[in-house]
């Protein structure tokens, strides 16, 4: 039967608002935990995933307390990634409560997580970057990273974008696992993102060299381990590996302590945690308080609301405040 002009246009409109609909269906659906990762996967899977973040940008996944419907997010997933290291406890939780089925990413398999010093050897909490080098993985994510087991295991590994290329080979290789058909597709998306990260890298290290490597930062809490192994600067806060944590009375005053005895210029807030603290200490010892951090989450829009423009907003904020251009400071921090 021939259609009326009408009728056929309107069949023609309905074909093609179908369409989106019909492309979402093919797609993979990927549940992540946070922010951080659901870019990783977006970038590795483009066209071919459908991602959706439990803790979104500006929120705090240390903290996160899941709800009914993120069960049933899982339940309906093909695959689902998140950081591990005792990053977010309450994900495996979920994925145990859940009816997921489908393939499981733990994104920083292969890494062996920078350890902090235990408070009682009369370290910061950071071990210095000469010490703790680790290699590039190799084409399949296997990492040569050398882990020391000091005391508690420090989750944020995203901040040295070398460990980052371990998140991305985990992430493809899963990628792959759930939907062999566009394994070319997902390989090239992680060389090509890899690439990018490689670039990020050595801008952070170009920035970074002009900084004094005596240079102490004072952040909301003890995230940035990785990063000041990696690119060599010293990092302090009076927060732990969690935000959970309240400093005590005693922990603040020791802080300032260090902060008059140290060469620290300058303080930053981090965009998930309560400024508060960071005002306190900019209060009682006359530092200014040079910007914001992004560490365990992206900022809802700007530069910062990708994972390399977080990592480049955070080098560029750093080395804004606290760089002696023209100096080299750092020696070679090249892995």
């Amino acid at each position: 039967m021939r259609l009326s002009r009408p009728f056929a246009l309107l069949a023609g409109i309905s074909t093609l608002l179908a369409l989106p609909a019909a492309l979402a269906a093919e797609r993979v659906q990927v549940v992540t935990s946070f922010s951080i990762l659901a870019d990783m996967i977006e970038n590795v899977g483009g066209v071919h995933v459908e991602v959706t973040a439990l803790v979104g940008p500006d929120s705090d996944a240390h903290v996160y307390s899941p709800h009914p419907t993120d069960a049933r997010a899982l339940a309906e997933a093909d695959l689902v990634v998140f950081n591990g290291l005792q990053f977010e406890g309450w994900m495996e939780r979920l994925i145990d409560a859940s009816d997921f089925a489908g393939h499981l990413v733990v994104a920083s398999d292969g890494i062996a997580g920078r350890i902090a010093v235990a408070e009682e050897d009369g370290h910061d909490g950071h071990d210095d970057a000469e010490d703790h080098g680790h290699e590039a993985p190799d084409d399949e994510g296997n990492d040569a990273h050398d882990g020391h087991d000091h005391g508690p295991i420090d989750p944020h590994a995203w901040q040295d974008l070398g460990l980052g290329r371990v998140y991305v080979a985990n992430i493809r290789d899963g990628l792959i696992a759930a939907d062999p058909d566009q394994g070319d597709a997902y390989r090239a998306g992680a060389e090509r993102y890899i690439n990018e990260i490689d670039a990020i890298d050595a801008e952070i290290r170009e920035l970074l060299g002009e900084i004094p490597a005596s240079t102490s930062v004072i952040t909301g809490h003890d995230s940035f381990g990785h990063f000041a192994r990696a690119y060599g600067l010293r990092f302090l806060s009076p927060q732990g590996l969690s935000t959970e944590a309240e400093p005590s009375a005693a922990n603040m005053a020791q802080l300032i302590d260090v902060i008059r005895e140290q060469n620290v210029q300058a303080l930053f807030h981090e965009n998930m945690t309560s400024p508060a603290i960071i005002n306190q200490l900019a209060e009682e010892t006359g530092l200014p308080v040079a910007g914001t951090l992004y560490a365990d989450a992206l900022a809802a829009e700007g530069e910062a609301s990708t994972y390399l423009g977080m990592m480049r907003h955070n080098a560029r904020t750093l080395h804004n405040a606290l760089a002696q251009p023209g100096r080299d400071n750092h020696g070679d921090h090249d892995h």
